[in-house]
């Protein structure tokens, strides 16, 4: 795709400005002493991506050369970029970005420990494309199977369409499955082109013919709480509410808490909170038999 000269000048600043947050200890080179510009050279940086020195210093100058997604993978490895950057560096070049390796949304320690502390009421995060971030016992017992793969981490969708526990768990899976798929393309919109979701429904499609039959549609709805029936071996079929709440700072990723509403019911009947308030106080009593 040809570029104009305004978007090679932004390449070229965008690769400079990243090119000088790198330390060369970073990149396991050897100190050199005292250094006139912060970061790594533009000979350094090259020869970590395995490229001409001259042709990378042309490229960051905003001369009018041609790059291949080869070469742009290998300066956002060498330059350490996260997969936002590395979008960013194949548009500001004319590509589209390149597949790459999946790589997980960044997820804070103590968020991701927040499903754990939950317990024993089943609660996962999760992301705008459905991978599952992080869950507790209980919701591994809740959705069996929902485990991640050497190369990708779980995911509700691919779960849901293509793990067939999934249809004996979810009482009301074609309801279930059509929600989500809606939700998902209306996720998928926010990122036209993002690998993550263009991999995962490309899956979807070949995996599921209920996805090839729905997703031309164009359904689409917005995350929420509710209801679910579920099916738990042993215990029968359950009727769970459901809530889901968005992360500050992290808008797509979700954190879902269910609960039985059971044994939500007798919690409540129980909480002394409850049983004080169902109680009529002695002052109110005492003015009562007053009047």
């Amino acid at each position: 795709m040809q570029t104009q000269p305004n978007q090679r000048r932004e390449l070229g600043a965008f690769l400079r400005s990243r090119r000088e947050r790198i330390t060369p200890d970073q990149v396991g080179l050897p100190g050199t002493g005292r250094r006139r510009t912060p970061g790594l050279r533009r000979e350094e940086l090259a020869l970590l991506a395995g490229i001409s020195a001259t042709w990378y210093t042309y490229l960051e100058q905003g001369r009018d050369i041609r790059t291949s997604d080869q070469v742009l993978d290998a300066l956002a490895s060498a330059l350490q970029l996260d997969r936002h950057e590395r979008g960013h560096l194949f548009q500001l070049a004319g590509h589209t970005a390149a597949a790459g390796t999946e790589e997980p949304e960044p997820l804070a320690a103590e968020v991701a420990a927040v499903p754990l502390l939950l317990q024993p009421n089943p609660a996962y995060i999760i992301g705008g494309n459905y991978d599952v971030l992080s869950y507790n016992q209980a919701a591994d017992e809740l959705f069996p199977h929902l485990t991640a793969a050497a190369d990708r981490p779980a995911n509700f969708a691919r779960w849901t369409f293509l793990e067939p526990a999934a249809r004996d768990v979810l009482v009301d899976w074609e309801l279930e499955a059509r929600g989500l798929l809606a939700r998902l393309r209306t996720l998928a919109g926010r990122h036209p082109g993002d690998p993550r979701y263009t991999r995962l429904i490309d899956e979807l499609n070949a995996g599921s013919p209920e996805v090839r039959a729905w997703w031309p549609q164009y359904d689409v709805q917005a995350r929420h709480g509710g209801r679910k029936r579920l099916r738990r071996p042993g215990r029968g079929v359950i009727d769970f509410a459901y809530t889901a709440f968005h992360l500050a700072g992290q808008p797509e990723q979700t954190l879902v808490i269910y609960s039985d509403n059971r044994e939500s019911a007798d919690r409540a009947s129980r909480s002394p909170l409850l049983q004080r308030l169902d109680t009529p106080h002695e002052e109110s009593m005492t003015g009562t038999a007053e009047n």
